[in-house]
């Protein structure tokens, strides 16, 4: 994985935290400031007035209090659903379009791939998915390749064994035979490259 995107999504999740937990603060700390203030007035206002308290200052005090929460409020939805869209959109839907894609190529469709417009995990894990769909796509026509050439040297192979052989007819047979221990020798190194891998990974893991 390359550097530059090493846990890119991480550190976009935390600021998304933070930008929802900010604006909580911030709604916070500004009704908080303004009830203390306003408490402060209603309460220098009964002191003032020793008989009665100035009940219309109460009310509108806690009317505004009470318009100040629901507009926080508002404040606070409108910063997470701007949030909620911006997670959706850079992470939830592409990786809705890997899983898409890659449902596809599992079902045999390999001219499938994979495109997210992005510097990021994500990015990367489409880079290898489409890899490793190229790098099926090679192993399934070499396999085709070779169950073409072997049919073809098998079919020639029969049609010399039903005259006499001479040495020509026998040098011949000698050349398909080696032909075709070479196509199996190339398609035995792609094997073996895989059963290698998959061993070392085995090895590193244990």
């Amino acid at each position: 994985m390359h550097e530059k995107s090493r846990y890119t999504i991480q550190r976009t999740m935390i600021i998304y935290f933070l930008l929802i937990g900010f604006a909580s603060i911030m709604v916070g700390v500004e009704f908080l400031v303004d009830f203390h203030t306003g408490y402060k007035e209603v309460a220098f206002s009964a002191s003032a007035d020793h008989k009665v308290q100035d009940q219309d200052k109460v009310s509108a005090f806690f009317d505004r209090m009470r318009k100040k929460a629901v507009v926080m409020v508002a404040i606070i939805m409108v910063v997470t659903l701007i949030v909620l869209t911006m997670f959706i959109k850079n992470i939830s839907e592409p990786l809705q379009h890997m899983i898409d894609k890659s449902r596809k190529i599992l079902s045999g469709d390999l001219s499938r791939t994979i495109k997210i417009q992005s510097d990021n995990e994500l990015s990367e894990l489409g880079t290898i998915i489409n890899e490793m769909s190229c790098n099926l796509q090679e192993i399934l026509l070499l396999s085709r390749g070779l169950c073409t050439a072997g049919q073809s040297l098998t079919d020639e192979i029969q049609q010399l064994q039903k005259g006499p052989l001479d040495a020509q007819d026998q040098t011949r047979i000698a050349d398909i035979v080696q032909r075709l221990n070479s196509e199996f020798a190339s398609m035995n190194q792609v094997i073996d490259y895989f059963n290698f891998y998959a061993g070392e990974s085995q090895h590193h893991a244990g």
